[in-house]
């Protein structure tokens, strides 16, 4: 299989050869093979496993994003990736980095909606007087 791994402005790395990938999703953990039907899956932060005969089993933390295989071509889109070699600090990366971010930009979503809900007020307000 042929996998790409996009970054919202970059391509963070892209395989030839690669003989399986093991992504994360909400119902788990999900495998492909090359003969495997086209899919689209959501995937969740958490660790990309894939495997080339060159450099054997790598692992990527990867943000929360989608992949898509179609034939031979598998397409990773995240919005941040980490390479390393070892799996405990990239499981560690993931919870420090990417799921505690995420809580960051939902209190931050909470309190903007809560700006966007007194404006519409005000304006609301400021049309009947």
């Amino acid at each position: 299989m042929n996998l790409k791994v996009l970054l919202p402005f970059e391509v963070f790395t892209e395989k030839t050869g690669v003989s399986r990938i093991l992504a994360e999703t909400r119902q788990g953990s999900f495998g492909l093979l090359p003969r495997r039907l086209d899919c689209v899956l959501a995937l969740v932060p958490g660790i990309l496993i894939y495997e080339t005969k060159a450099q054997g089993e790598v692992c990527l933390a990867v943000d929360e994003g989608v992949l898509v295989k179609t034939g031979l071509d598998v397409l990773v889109s995240v919005r941040r990736a980490l390479g390393g070699t070892d799996l405990g600090r990239l499981r560690q990366a993931v919870e420090r980095e990417f799921l505690t971010q995420d809580e960051d930009e939902q209190s931050l979503r909470r309190v903007m909606a809560k700006l966007e809900a007194g404006f519409l007020r005000s304006l609301g307000g400021f049309r009947r007087g």
